[in-house]
């Protein structure tokens, strides 16, 4: 009996080291999430190292003690452990647990709202880069409002300066992501949502779609090119002068339900984009807003 087990714990032993061992490697891709490349990212994956850390902290206290268990009540010759067959409850292991829970929920909780206000204005003192962003069926469209420029399917951005995307759809609801950079945001038909995200250095940084919105969707990728400022201005002069212009004709036919290859426009109509946010912005213009709506109401 006593190869068998052996054998059958080795088994086991070998499935979870090649799970954790899937889990780090990313499949033999890089997990990206890992390895930020702006201040958004690198603050929130301080958040995930602390979330990360409290449940495993949950996760091997529960393992020790279902070890302890296991040991100590044991039924076997000579165990001394104390037979209660009526016994109910423990008074003070139920208010260990529920402080450790609530000591829990605060190391995640107050570092998760600090930085959660912290990152929802753009640091003072910055002019950032403003790209309206619109999810297609199945395509990514990036205006620059600034540069009067169109991309489909990729970005080009300076690094070191941050990026104020203004997100929406013209499509079902989708989901705006680049790991690398920050957290993903909502794209929703008839609203304008803010973002902002920021490359430190040069490089290509992959984005995608975060949420599935029909059969195509898995097509939803791009990449983010951070280049100096200079060479994001040299590109912008040539897209310029080397794009087609976007006209309504070549917008509907983006509306099309298939995907097609990343593409530049020298220019684009004006009315491809909501003119409205409906008081969302990155300073809680929104949250004001209602505020404000219903102080004013009438009491009953």
């Amino acid at each position: 009996m006593a190869p068998k087990r052996s054998k059958r714990a080795f088994r086991y032993l070998s499935l979870m080291a090649l799970a954790v061992g899937l889990l780090v490697s990313g499949c033999g891709q890089q997990y990206v999430l890992l390895h930020p490349a702006g201040p958004v990212a690198a603050s929130e994956l301080g958040l995930i190292y602390i979330s990360g850390a409290a449940m495993l902290f949950m996760v091997l206290l529960v393992w020790v003690l279902f070890a302890i268990v296991i040991v100590r009540f044991r039924d076997k010759p000579g165990n001394k452990a104390p037979y209660r067959p009526l016994w109910d409850h423990n008074r003070k292991l139920e208010l260990f647990w529920l402080a450790l829970s609530f000591i829990i929920v605060i190391i995640i909780s107050v570092p998760t709202v600090q930085k959660t206000y912290a990152l929802d204005k753009i640091p003072s003192g910055t002019d950032p880069i403003v790209i309206d962003v619109t999810s297609l069926d199945y395509k990514w469209l990036f205006e620059y409002p600034q540069q009067h420029i169109a991309t489909v399917n990729y970005i080009d951005i300076p690094s070191g300066v941050p990026v104020l995307f203004e997100l929406t759809a013209d499509s079902p609801m989708n989901t705006f992501w680049v790991p690398q950079l920050g957290g993903m945001e909502y794209t929703m038909p008839g609203e304008v949502l803010p973002l902002w995200l920021e490359a430190s250095h040069p490089g290509v940084y992959w984005g995608r779609s975060g949420q599935f919105s029909g059969t195509g969707f898995v097509h939803m990728t791009f990449n983010v090119k951070a280049v100096p400022m200079a060479q994001f201005q040299q590109w912008v002069q040539n897209v310029r002068q080397t794009a087609s212009p976007m006209t309504l004709a070549d917008y509907h036919q983006l509306l099309q339900h298939n995907w097609i290859s990343p593409r530049s426009y020298s220019s684009y109509p004006a009315s491809t984009f909501p003119n409205t946010t409906h008081g969302f912005t990155l300073e809680g213009g929104m949250y004001m807003q209602m505020k404000n709506m219903y102080m004013n109401m009438p009491s009953n």
